[in-house]
C-alpha cells in the first residue's frame, strides 16, 4: 500500500471515530458515495472517500440544525397559544 494512501485511510479513520455517533452517519455514507465517485473519476476511491465524509458531516450537521430549529419552533407556537383555552358551549 502506498504511504500517501495509507495516511489519507488512518486520517479518515480517526474523523470518523473522533467525531461520536452523531455525525459518523453522515460520514459513512458521505465516504461510501465520495469512494464511488473517486473510483470511477481517476482511481482516487481514497480521496473521494474523504472527501465525501466532510461533506457529509457537514450535510448531516446541517440537517440536524435545521431539525432543532424546527422543533423549538413548534414548542414555541404550542407555548404561545397555551393561555387562549378556549371553552365549548354548553349543548342544549
Amino acid at each position: 500500500m502506498k504511504p500517501s494512501t495509507l495516511a489519507a485511510c488512518g486520517l479518515a479513520a480517526v474523523l470518523a471515530f473522533s467525531s461520536g455517533v452523531a455525525s459518523a452517519k453522515g460520514c459513512i455514507k458521505g465516504a461510501a458515495v465520495g469512494a464511488v465517485a473517486g473510483h470511477y473519476a481517476g482511481h482516487h476511491a481514497v480521496l473521494g472517500a474523504v472527501g465525501g465524509c466532510f461533506a457529509g458531516r457537514h450535510i448531516a450537521k446541517t440537517k440536524a440544525a435545521e431539525q432543532k430549529a424546527a422543533q423549538q419552533r413548534a414548542g414555541q407556537g404550542d407555548a404561545a397559544h397555551a393561555g387562549t383555552l378556549q371553552t365549548a358551549a354548553p349543548a342544549h
